[in-house]
């Protein structure tokens, strides 16, 4: 840390990562495409931020975190009309409808776990009144349909009763952790075929191996369904947009790593 001629204190990139939680290599992006460009330099050409850069990049975070892409959070934070009250005041409302539509979806998980916990099926009213315009009835009908008569069906139905109201619990927390991993990695510019980007893939076929048993050939066609059905692209861009290509390369750059050809992935 340093001090600029008015006596404020200048970090590092190093130190403004650590304090703020976010990775160099971001903090060097961002720079890069003019959205946070720190106000100092050393003599080395080292870079410094200020309290008002700290402040800017904790404005890009909670943007980000509403879902805005960096061109989006770089025009509203550059808008000469809204001052830093105003950001503030705005991303607060933001938030809050966010925090409230996201307990919503909790108490509705909440709700369907147990209901699965007690091997009891819901109606489609039922279903439609806990999950309001986030639940279609036609997705569980359309499952079925689709994998109903393959042995991986039968297999995820048989460990899905066996499962408690905890393990639903554990495997929702897991898999949102994971989702969370995933669009970092993307946002960080993780390249796929790398080390932590196979990594991540091979949790996530382990996530969904907790079902059936999904070998790489599937997870690769899996994956690839994410990319064609807007549904599912729609839910992996809301984390991060580009999310789902990203996703879906990293599959097939892992399934090579496992010997398997994405080009020619079957069902087996």
């Amino acid at each position: 840390m340093t001090e600029n001629p008015t006596g404020d204190e200048l970090l590092t990139v190093g130190a403004a990562s650590s304090l703020i939680g976010v990775s160099v290599r971001t903090l060097h992006h961002w720079d890069h495409v003019g959205l946070v460009s720190p106000s100092g330099r050393t003599s080395t050409g080292y870079r410094l931020y200020s309290a008002d850069d700290v402040a800017r990049i904790h404005r890009v975070l909670v943007y980000r975190e509403l879902g805005f892409s960096l061109a989006e959070v770089g025009e509203i934070l550059d808008d000469p009309s809204v001052n830093g009250s105003a950001h503030l005041e705005r991303q607060r409302e933001l938030l809050a409808e966010r925090i409230d539509h996201l307990q919503q979806m909790v108490c509705a998980v909440d709700q369907m776990m147990e209901a699965q916990a007690m091997n009891k099926k819901l109606t489609p009213q039922e279903q439609s009144e806990i999950f309001g315009q986030d639940w279609n009835p036609e997705y569980q009908r359309e499952a079925e349909e689709r994998w109903g008569d393959t042995d991986q069906w039968e297999q995820s139905q048989r460990r899905a009763a066996t499962m408690s109201k905890e393990d639903w619990r554990r495997i929702k927390a897991d898999g949102d952790r994971l989702n969370q991993e995933l669009a970092q990695a993307a946002r960080d510019g993780v390249e796929p075929g790398t080390d932590q980007a196979n990594q991540l893939a091979e949790r996530h076929r382990e996530s969904i191996a907790r079902f059936y048993d999904c070998t790489h050939s599937m997870h690769v066609l899996l994956a690839g369904m994410y990319t064609q059905d807007p549904r599912f692209t729609e839910y992996y861009e809301t984390l991060e947009p580009g999310l789902a290509d990203w996703l879906y390369r990293a599959v097939a750059e892992n399934a090579r790593v496992h010997g398997v050809n994405p080009d020619t992935a079957t069902w087996e």
